[in-house]
Parts: C-alpha cells; structure tokens; sequence
C-alpha cells in the first residue's frame, strides 16, 4: 500500500479506535511520525492524561528491553489504573523482574520450540479436520470457519477442555479484548458503566465468567497429575517460592484464554487476505513449498496482530532529546515498527521471499517476548501448508469487517468463495 499523505496535512490521534477502521489510516499515521515525529506526545479525550509514543523499531526495542525505565507494573495498556486496581488486576503481563520471571518459568517449557513440536501431528489432523469443515462450504466467514475454529483447539487441548467449550472461549476473548468494539464488548471502556468494572481485567464483565470457568478447571486438578497448562498452574510453585494467589491464578488463567486465541486468529486471517490481494505470492508459495518458514515471518510481519503496548517511565529521561517525566505512558507502537523503513526495504510490500525480516511481531528478546511465540509460527506453517494446494481460487465474497479497536489489529468478518484444486 502506497503511503503519500502529506506529513503536515494528517491528523495523528492514535487514542481514536475510530482512527484504525479502515485499515489504512493507522499505517499513514505510523509513516508520519517514524518520519517525522518519533517521540510524539498524544492527548487523550476519555479522562487519560495522554501519552508519548515510539514507532521506531530501534527506539521500540531499546525501550521494551529496559524494565529499569519504562516498566510494565503500570499497565500494559492505555486506560489509566490506580494502586488499587493495579493490585487486583495484575498478570504476569503487568510484572517485570524476578516475579515475572517466576511465572513465566510456570509454563514456559511447554511453549519451547522442542516441546511445541510436539503438536505437529495434532496440528496437521485438527488442520485437516477445519479445513474439509470449511471449504465444503464454498462460500464462508474466514475467520470464523477457519481462523478461530483453529487456534482455540489448540488451546483447548493445551488446557485440556472438552471441545464443546471452544465456542464459549471464542466468545470471551471477542468480548474482553475488543472493549471498545459495540459489536463484541458487553460495556465500552469509557462508558459510565464501565466503573462498575473498573477491577476488571479489561473493565470487562465476561472476565468473570472466564475466573468460574477456571476457577472451577482448578479445583479438578489441584493436587493431581496432569501435565496440562491447569494442572501446572495449581500444582507448581514458581521459582521465587510465592504460591500462585487464587488471583494470580484468575489473571494467569484469562491471559492464556485470551492471548491463546486472539492474535493467531488474527494473524491467520491478515495473511489470508494478504495472499488474496496478492495472489502471485501464493502461487509462489504453492511452487515453492520450502518457503513456507521465510513467508509465516512476513506474515507475522504484515499481520501485527497487537498494534501496542504500554510502559510507564520509572524516572525522567530522553529520546531524541525529547524529555519523558516520571509517571509518563510511554506506548511502544510494535506495528509501526513492523513498518520501518530503517529496517525493511519497501516496508509496505508483501513478499514472502523477504528475508532478512528483523520483525517485533512479538517482541525482541526481551524479557516480554512472547511466550507463544513458537506454538503460533507452528500453526501459521501448518495452516498455509495444508491449506494452499487445496485452493484452486479464493475471492472475497463480501466486505470485510475490522475490530474496533486501536489495541488488538484484528478482522472480525471476512466473507470468501473458494474453488477446490
């Protein structure tokens, strides 16, 4: 997509979810101030006291590997927390030092790249199975019929739940994490009524049917024997001998349901539409199947699944002599840098040949990297393997329809017609 907007002639506001609808304005924003503005400071309308953003790649890694300055104890995300809340709704998102090293070690050897690969079997049969479900169809919802079936049945075996539940599990990663989204969230972050779930992770009701749900997962397992993610999580004390709280288990618990299912999905369904708008790649990729590990990069790349996160500056500093006060949010724009210039030659290309691909899709080495980040790369391979030589042809069939929202880069709608090779 080309990107010749005039630097002095757009609006930047990347606190508008409004602003990322189309797909389009937020990338021409991003081009902006990587150019231009690099430490740009926006307001916010709904009560937030506003933040600095980065979207240079270099200045987006540095930053998200010093916890010593821009700490994620304040929140991850943009809406303004106090002690309180803080203390009640923190994951090990919100944790940095030795206690996040403690509840990352819970879990983190089932997401190693030997221990993922495991699933590789699994994957192919479960890929196989959506797949035939879907395209008998001929024409479908993408997304639905494909890009969530898949990835919550890998979740839903990792946490050993009946399959019949992956439908409600769908459903409370749409309504928590796409909260200012009318058509999926139960209240909108900035309603009055949002207050009365000011303690909630997201500020979102369905957290709590998510908390039952494991809450009642783990009674079942503690004290048993189970190598399930459940089991792990009431059964092993962390590194750090601080038992896991019944909270630290309910936060722990919602990020895996959420982060678990949201951004594969929408990884896989940005890369779909990429290779319909770009159909000679495809052909490339059905050519050349060894490619497909050089294309799940670009995938990752183009998709950016998560626009942001946010840091909190712990002390005063500068960025490009640009002075941050302490307390300052601090976003770090992992999209933007997906985007950069200084690191990708015509970044706005799709080229499942690019390589290098130095991309921070999920982070960079540091000490939030993500977790999932081989299990997701695993079922990108395996999904695009299996399903590009069934594809004779694949056209959109309607319009596509994003999530509202300036946090999570995500297509809620995406109406196909295939033909079969």
């Amino acid at each position: 997509m080309p990107v010749d907007t005039p630097h002095d002639t757009l609006a930047v506001d990347l606190a508008d979810p409004d602003n990322f609808l189309d797909g389009e304005t937020p990338w021409r924003m991003f081009d902006v101030l990587r150019r231009s503005r690099p430490v740009h400071w926006n307001p916010e309308t709904d009560g937030g006291g506003g933040f600095w953003s980065l979207t240079r790649h270099a200045d987006i890694v540095a930053a998200d590997r010093d916890q010593a300055t821009f700490t994620s104890e304040k929140f991850v995300n943009l809406e303004e927390v106090d002690e309180r809340q803080a203390a009640i709704r923190r994951s090990m998102l919100e944790t940095d030092g030795p206690r996040h090293l403690a509840l990352r070690r819970i879990l983190a050897r089932e997401f190693t790249p030997r221990s993922v690969a495991g699933y590789a079997t699994f994957l192919r049969g479960l890929t196989a199975r959506t797949l035939d479900l879907a395209l008998a169809k001929g024409t479908f919802d993408f997304v639905k019929e494909v890009a969530a079936d898949f990835p919550i049945n890998v979740l839903a075996r990792m946490l050993d739940v009946p399959d019949d539940d992956t439908e409600q599990l769908i459903d409370w990663g749409n309504r928590i994490i796409a909260n200012t989204d009318p058509d999926y969230a139960d209240v909108l972050l900035h309603s009055a009524e949002s207050e009365r779930y000011r303690d909630l992770p997201f500020r979102s009701p369905a957290s709590l049917e998510v908390f039952e749900y494991g809450r009642e997962l783990a009674a079942r397992r503690r004290g048993g024997e189970g190598t399930d993610l459940i089991s792990r999580l009431v059964n092993e004390t962390p590194r750090d001998g601080e038992p896991l709280t019944e909270r630290d288990f309910d936060n722990y618990f919602l990020l895996l349901v959420v982060a678990g299912n949201e951004t594969t999905r929408h990884a896989i369904t940005h890369s779909m539409r990429a290779l319909i708008d770009h159909p000679e790649q495809a052909d490339r990729l059905r050519a050349d199947p060894d490619l497909m590990p050089t294309a799940v990069e670009e995938f990752l790349r183009w998709s950016s699944p998560v626009y942001h996160f946010r840091r909190t500056a712990t002390r005063d500093t500068e960025v490009h002599g640009t002075a941050i006060r302490e307390g300052d949010k601090v976003v770090l724009w992992f999209a933007s840098g997906n985007r950069d210039e200084a690191v990708f030659t015509d970044p706005h290309r799709f080229d499942v040949t690019r390589s290098p691909n130095d991309h921070i899709t999920f982070g960079k080495g540091g000490p939030h990297f993500c977790m999932g980040a081989a299990l997701a790369r695993l079922e990108m391979r395996i999904m695009f393997e299996e399903l590009l030589p069934r594809l004779a042809d694949i056209r959109f069939a309607g319009d596509i329809r994003r999530v509202r929202s300036n946090f999570v880069n995500g297509i809620k709608e995406m109406p196909v017609t295939t033909t079969l090779a």
